[in-house]
C-alpha cells in the first residue's frame, strides 16, 4: 500500500454541535460576552478551538453578544452648594442681547489625555 494512501482519505465534515451547545450555554449564562471570552471560557472546560471557528460559529448560530451601554453621570445633584434659580424661566427677549446663555458640554477623554484650548485667530493682526 503506498504511503499516500494513508494521507488520501476522504474529508469527513467537522461535528460542532458539542462546541455550539457549550458556546449557547456560556453566550446564555454571560449575554455580553464577545468571541474572546468565549474562546476562553471554552479553554477553562477544557475545550480547545481555533478563534476564527468561534466567531464564526457565533455569526452562523446568531450568539452576538449584547452591546454593553456605558453611562456616565455628569451632573451631582446630592450637594449642599446653593441651587441657583433659573432667572430666565418665564423672560421673553424682544430684541438682540438681551439674554445670553451659555452650554457646558461634558466631553469624555481618557485618563492619559490632553485637551489643549483652541482659540480663534480670526479678526486678530
Amino acid at each position: 500500500m503506498a504511503r499516500s494512501s494513508f494521507y488520501d482519505r476522504p474529508e469527513r465534515p467537522a461535528d460542532d454541535t458539542a462546541i455550539v451547545e457549550a458556546m449557547v450555554s456560556i453566550c446564555d449564562e454571560f449575554e455580553f460576552y464577545g468571541y474572546r471570552r468565549v474562546g476562553a471560557a471554552l479553554r477553562q472546560q477544557g475545550v480547545v478551538v481555533n478563534h476564527k471557528k468561534i466567531r464564526r460559529l457565533m455569526v452562523e448560530h446568531d450568539l452576538v453578544p449584547r452591546m454593553r451601554r456605558r453611562f456616565v453621570a455628569t451632573t451631582d445633584s446630592n450637594h449642599d452648594s446653593p441651587i441657583f434659580s433659573n432667572l430666565a424661566k418665564e423672560f421673553v427677549p424682544t430684541g438682540p442681547n438681551q439674554l445670553w446663555v451659555a452650554d457646558i458640554t461634558y466631553v469624555a477623554l481618557p485618563p492619559a489625555s490632553f485637551m489643549s484650548p483652541s482659540f480663534s485667530t480670526r479678526g486678530r493682526a
